[in-house]
């Protein structure tokens, strides 16, 4: 989660980790740990307060994603006020605005780091963004924990133990994807829209190795840029096809594009299958719910539209508090609702962490054992361990209906797949 263009944003952003990396380790103004602690690094926390930084595309054309840090800001406001804080500390959530632009990614990310001093880096979100960073925070020995993104390698670490991702990765949605058809239209000639970046090919490699050897088969694939004002020519193209299956694995804006485009064709009728990263009621309602009408996706959290949901205790808590302390943010955003969820699990992992410092935080992110959060689904846990660096690795089915999503068969646990 590459064109000429996006390869030399990356080039950018490279050359600028290697100036950075030439920096000694930085120790700010930590303080001693004691007992077995001692010598880590506590940057970014005193024994009542703790600075935390994220970064995220709070404008450009993934500001969509803007609602998640609400959410996060939402539980921290909660926690402080009426619990005392994370372990007594009070949390101090810096948020940096990227525009979804990898250069961008690298100079808020530093001046969290080198200025701002702060803890742990919760989250970056996107791919490309995220890993322009990555090399950086893992040099400087910062955890950048819970990315917000389901690329592979936030799971496979590579060299990088302080970066870990949460949701499930891209991987196993393309495979429950793949499932889904194999099911469905086991005959089933499909097209494909995806994001020229490694969270669409992701997504798009994980499907084909999934029905690899069935009787489904890609036949059309069209990709397009972040910086393209629109997707409709990727979208005549596919539709020239007659595929039985759409695949939409496009970020916000242009899965927005798509699912309307769909809807103008009269002609063609496929069964459409979303990202869940676009899933969210902000880019269903501006299409048209009539429009969107048994459209498919995948689902990890509780939908806070779902009346099963209405006399959950963690649902309840997450509407009260977010209404109580950030009034403006939209209950009903699934961006929102993730925020929350990743900002609880942030607090579960330092909980466990045996040390309070950034080696105990990395430590503790990769040995969560069945962490339970609020607003996952029932059966969905937090769980790493050696080798297994990917927290969640379970998702349902849901189809839209009416105006609401409506879970479809059973949890899919693709752990080992």
């Amino acid at each position: 989660m590459r064109t000429r263009a996006i390869q030399a944003v990356a080039a950018t952003a490279a050359v600028l980790l290697a100036v950075a990396g030439c920096g000694s380790r930085d120790d700010g103004d930590s303080a001693v740990a004691s007992g077995d602690c001692q010598g880590q690094q506590t940057t970014g926390l005193t024994g009542t307060s703790m600075k935390l930084g994220g970064v995220f595309p709070l404008s450009g054309p993934a500001s969509a994603y803007a609602e998640l840090p609400k959410g996060m800001q939402a539980y921290f406001a909660y926690v402080n006020a009426e619990r005392g804080g994370i372990d007594g500390r009070q949390v101090d959530y810096l948020l940096r605005d990227d525009g979804y632009q990898p250069p961008k990614t690298v100079e808020e990310t530093r001046r969290l780091v080198e200025q701002d001093q702060v803890f742990a880096v919760l989250s970056t979100l996107g791919t490309p963004t995220s890993a322009a960073v990555w090399d950086y925070l893992n040099q400087r020995e910062v955890p950048q924990i819970f990315v917000a993104g389901g690329a592979t390698q936030w799971g496979t670490g590579d060299g990088h133990p302080w970066t870990i991702g949460w949701q499930p990765s891209y991987h196993a949605e393309g495979r429950i994807f793949a499932d889904y058809v194999k099911q469905q239209k086991p005959d089933a000639t499909v097209a494909v829209i995806y994001q020229n970046d490694d969270f669409g090919k992701d997504l798009l490699a994980s499907f084909k190795e999934g029905t690899a050897g069935s009787g489904v088969r890609v036949i059309a694939e069209q990709s397009y840029e972040v910086t393209d004002p629109t997707v409709d020519p990727q979208l005549r193209n596919l539709a020239g096809s007659k595929a039985d299956v759409l695949l939409n694995f496009s970020t916000p804006k242009f899965a927005a594009q798509t699912l309307a485009g769909d809807a103008r064709n009269p002609e063609w009728n496929p069964l459409h299958i979303l990202s869940q990263v676009s899933s969210t009621m902000s880019v269903l309602t501006p299409v048209g719910l009539p429009n969107v009408q048994n459209v498919v996706t995948s689902v990890f959290v509780k939908d806070p539209a779902d009346p099963q949901w209405v006399e959950d205790p963690g649902m309840k808590l997450y509407r009260d508090k977010l209404a109580q302390y950030v009034p403006g943010a939209d209950p009903d955003d699934g961006y929102t609702l993730v925020g929350w969820a990743m900002a609880q699990s942030f607090h579960k992992t330092f909980d466990a962490a045996s040390c309070k410092t950034r080696e105990g935080l990395r430590d503790a992110m990769r040995s969560l054992d069945n962490v339970e959060i609020d607003l996952l689904l029932p059966g969905i846990t937090l769980q790493t361990g050696e080798g297994d660096g990917y927290p969640m690795e379970a998702m349902q089915i849901q189809r839209f209906e009416g105006d609401r999503w409506v879970l479809a068969g059973d949890l899919v646990d693709t752990a080992g797949r």
